[in-house]
């Protein structure tokens, strides 16, 4: 790679956790951003999963690039694999990037592994609203990531409509427990 992009779609958005020249809004084309992955540690255990954000297969996906200065390159693959890899529920990709401005680049992104056990596949909406709603984990109840998720999309002009829908079901579900 000529210049050193990362892509993010989740987390890695608001919360990058490295130092970069340039953030850019981008788009993949391939990949959706999806609740497809169980989370059995931070938003959920393994007897009652909670669900977290991977980048699966089919549809297109608007987040963000960093450009990372080339010197920095082998510290934030290592930040990354630490932080990205720790069950290897995902693989790391380098894929074609549409950044705003039209310029395309290729940026190193995580994608679900569809072959792990963690995979959750394609839910429907119902079914995620279900187990985001009730799981928790060590870093807090799940809700409270999709929540985040969306308000910190909706603060960078990215609408999501999948994800609006499923948290337009977590507040019919929450309303019909009370």
């Amino acid at each position: 790679m000529d210049e050193f992009w990362v892509f993010g779609y989740g987390s890695l958005m608001w919360n990058p956790g490295f130092a970069y020249l340039e953030r850019a809004p981008a788009h993949v084309h391939g990949y959706r951003r999806a609740l497809c992955v169980r989370s059995w540690v931070h938003r959920g255990s393994e007897a009652a999963p909670g669900l977290v954000l991977g980048l699966d297969r089919g549809g297109s996906c608007r987040g963000i690039a960093f450009r990372v200065d080339e010197g920095e390159q082998d510290a934030v693959l290592d930040y990354l694999r630490e932080r990205e890899l720790v069950t290897h529920v995902y693989k790391e990709r380098v894929m074609p990037v549409a950044l705003g401005n039209g310029r395309r680049v290729k940026a190193v992104t995580y994608v679900i592994d569809r072959e792990h056990r963690q995979y959750a596949g394609a839910l429907a909406i119902a079914e995620a609203a279900r187990i985001v709603h009730s799981a928790h984990g060590k870093s807090g109840p799940n809700d409270a990531y999709v929540l985040n998720t969306l308000a910190h999309l909706k603060e960078m002009g990215i609408r999501d409509h999948w994800l609006e829908q499923v948290v337009a079901e977590m507040e019919r579900i929450r309303q019909a427990a009370e």
